[in-house]
C-alpha cells in the first residue's frame, strides 16, 4: 500500500441556526479539506448528505457547488435549529 495515499477521516460537528446555515457551509466548501457535509435538524434527522470528493478549484467552485448551496439555502429557510457534520481528510505524511 502507497502511504501517499494513505489518509484517515475525522468528523466534527456545528450547531447553527437557520440563518447561519448557508454561510458556514460556503466556508467549509472553501476550506478544500472536507470530504463530506450532514446537515440533520434539531432532533438528528438528516436533512441532506453533500459529497464533497471533488477536488475543487478557483472559480469552478460556484459552477460545481452552486445547486447544492441553493438546496441548503432552501433548508435554512426552513428550519430553526440545525447541526452540521463535517467528515474531513487528514493525509499522512
Amino acid at each position: 500500500m502507497d502511504s501517499m495515499t494513505d489518509s484517515k477521516s475525522t468528523k466534527e460537528e456545528f450547531k447553527v441556526n437557520g440563518e447561519e446555515l448557508l454561510a458556514k457551509v460556503k466556508e467549509l466548501v472553501r476550506e478544500g479539506n472536507v470530504r463530506r457535509l450532514i446537515i440533520k435538524d434539531k432532533d438528528g434527522k438528516t436533512l441532506i448528505e453533500i459529497p464533497l470528493t471533488v477536488g475543487v478549484v478557483g472559480g469552478v467552485v460556484g459552477i460545481v457547488i452552486a445547486p447544492v448551496l441553493a438546496a441548503v439555502g432552501a433548508i435554512a429557510a426552513l428550519v430553526t435549529e440545525c447541526s452540521i457534520i463535517v467528515e474531513r481528510n487528514e493525509e499522512k505524511k
